[in-house]
Parts: structure tokens; C-alpha cells; sequence
């Protein structure tokens, strides 16, 4: 099957074009928001190949993935085809709604010409779909090649955009926890957060877009994992860190409550809760390790890639079966 869709999140991506199927991915030159090609800090196969907009007009394609509302009108323009009518179309919806909670409505709905694919139950839940058919596919991830040690008497974070985004990623946490251990702060756009915070460059290390394979390889030395995130779905570096083994202190909210056994470390609406378990976590090397064991088993029961594979294909394939 050849399936178009856009280079988006990497994480999701690449567990997705980990399939079996022919994956088109738009390049452009400037290589922009809706040209971005093959990924070059994540570990994609060969069947994840770039394709030009102007090749896509003479390309089979048996299935579109939309992930913006904007793919809708670019796909139609690139392929000479109408996706949802001309060409079947799935939309993923990877984020939890913004504005008018729980009264969002969402931008695809009251359609009949796609699927609304969201990646956790709570965005289903709480995104309104209206009259268009909706599912979930929860999230799946290619296995880090370490192992948690947690070695390092410090604690680590992974947030895009943390000055930014602010109360939604929890930022303004993070010196609650930092006046415990040294912080690690990795993601793209971190640098210098400490100064954001008030914080000595000490207390908080900003570790700007590190490609993910040497992410994994430090986040395995701390001691555990922060998620601090109040209104985000489900971050797949949280799932990452988890089945690395690594311990999770976590706020209670959106689908990390479906997510994070609490005896994967902690999991609670008081920060006062998380602040009190990452200390104990800190003094306690082998509690640490009991927890990421737990952490790491749920993360391999639930998220397993082999599991998330399947489902797709499932997908994907009554979709374009119904099309015909």
C-alpha cells in the first residue's frame, strides 16, 4: 500500500513508517512545515521515501494521512485527487483541544468523507467530533537501544518549547524539583530556561535538539523521569523513558492516568506527592529500580510497536477495502 502523509512528529512517525507498507513523504526545497522529507535525527527504513509535489500528481496513492487541517486542501492540490472522496483519508489527531474545553469542536468534524484517528482515548473523549466516525490507535514506539542504570543522582525532562508553553508543560514546576537534584532539561528550544526560571545554570542543564538515539543514552544515566505536563497528550518520550526501565514522577492529568502504573514511581495532582516521591526515589536506588521495572513492563504491554503496527493495519485496511 503507498500511503502519503507529512513528516509531522517524529516520534509518531517513526514508529508509523516502521509498517510494512510504501511511505511518501513531501519535500520540498526549503525543506518547510510541508516539505520536511525523511527525518534526519530519527532512524527511519527505506520504505519512508521523499517524494516531490510535483511527482505526486503522477504517483499512486492508496491512502492519504492528514495530521493539520491545511493537508486537506495541499493533499488535493498535490495529488490532483480529492482525499475522502477521490483517494480514502484518515486524519490523526495528536493533540488534546485548546479554547473552550470540553466544548471544542473539532476541525474535521460533522464530516463523512474521512476517519478521525485520535492517539489516546482522553483526546477522544474530550475534542467535540461531532458526526464524524472517530477510533483510536493508542501510541506505539520503536524500543530505545539502552537500558535504564539511573546512576546519576539527577532528574530528567524532555519539553519542546518549555519557555513558551509554559503552565502547559508544567515549567514553572520544575524549580520545585530542582531545589531536590540537579534538573536535565532536553527537548528542542530549552536553552537557557534556568535564566527563565531564576535558576543557577547548575541546578538546570539544557540539552538543546540532541538527536534521539544519544537522548536515550542520558536519560537512561538519571534517576528518573519527570512529566509535568498539564494539558499535553501523551508525550511518547514519557512512553520511552518507561520502557527503558526508568522510574516516572507524573502529573495525574489527560491520558497519563491510563498510562503511568503509580507504582512506576508517582502519579498525582499534588505536586507536593511528586516532590515528596522523587526524593525518595533519589535516596532509594533500588525503590528507583523496583518502579522502573514496573514502568517498564506497562510501557511494553501497551505501547509495544508490534501492537501499534497491527492496529494500523487493520486501519488502514478497512479503510481502503470500504473505499472500493
Amino acid at each position: 500500500m503507498n500511503i502519503l502523509l507529512w513528516h509531522v512528529h517524529g516520534s509518531w512517525t517513526t514508529s508509523f513508517v516502521h509498517g510494512k507498507h510504501r511511505y511518501l513523504v513531501p519535500v520540498t526545497p526549503d525543506r518547510g512545515p510541508y516539505g520536511l522529507g525523511r527525518a534526519r535525527t530519527y532512524p527511519w527504513p527505506d520504505s519512508a521515501m521523499e517524494v516531490t509535489p510535483e511527482d505526486l500528481r503522477h504517483t499512486d496513492v492508496d491512502l492519504v494521512i492528514l495530521q493539520r487541517p491545511e493537508e486537506l486542501d495541499l493533499a488535493a492540490e498535490w495529488l490532483g485527487r480529492r482525499p475522502g472522496r477521490d483517494v480514502p483519508a484518515i486524519y490523526v489527531e495528536h493533540n488534546t483541544p485548546k479554547g473552550d474545553v470540553p466544548n471544542t469542536r473539532h476541525p474535521m468534524a460533522d464530516r463523512d468523507d474521512l476517519l478521525l484517528t485520535h492517539v489516546t482515548a482522553f483526546n477522544e473523549l474530550f475534542w467535540d467530533n461531532g458526526g464524524t466516525r472517530t477510533t483510536v490507535v493508542d501510541h506505539g514506539v520503536v524500543p530505545p537501544n539502552v537500558e535504564w542504570t539511573g546512576e546519576l543522582d539527577r532528574l530528567a525532562v524532555v519539553i519542546n518549547e518549555p519557555v513558551r508553553r509554559w503552565r502547559v508543560t508544567g515549567t514553572d514546576l520544575l524549580a520545585r524539583f530542582a531545589a531536590l537534584a540537579p534538573l536535565d532539561v532536553y527537548g528542542m528550544k530549552v536553552d537557557g530556561l534556568a535564566a527563565h526560571l531564576g535558576l543557577p545554570e547548575d541546578r538546570l542543564i539544557s540539552h538543546d535538539d540532541v538527536p534521539q538515539h544519544a537522548m536515550h543514552a542520558e536519560l537512561a544515566k538519571r534517576r528518573a523521569y519527570l512529566h509535568l505536563c498539564r494539558w499535553t497528550s501523551l508525550g511518547l518520550s514519557l512512553i520511552e523513558a518507561m520502557t527503558m526501565g526508568m522510574p516516572v514522577v507524573a502529573l495525574a492529568t489527560t491520558e497519563a492516568v491510563e498510562a503511568v502504573p503509580p507504582a512506576a514511581g508517582a502519579l498525582s495532582t499534588r505536586v507536593d506527592t511528586l516532590v515528596d516521591a522523587a526524593r525518595g526515589l533519589l535516596d532509594e536506588p533500588e525503590s528507583a529500580r523496583r518502579a522502573g521495572a514496573v514502568a517498564r513492563a506497562a510501557a511494553r504491554d501497551r505501547y509495544g510497536l508490534e501492537r501499534f503496527l497491527a492496529d494500523w493495519d487493520r486501519l488502514l485496511e478497512e479503510e481502503v477495502c470500504a473505499s472500493r
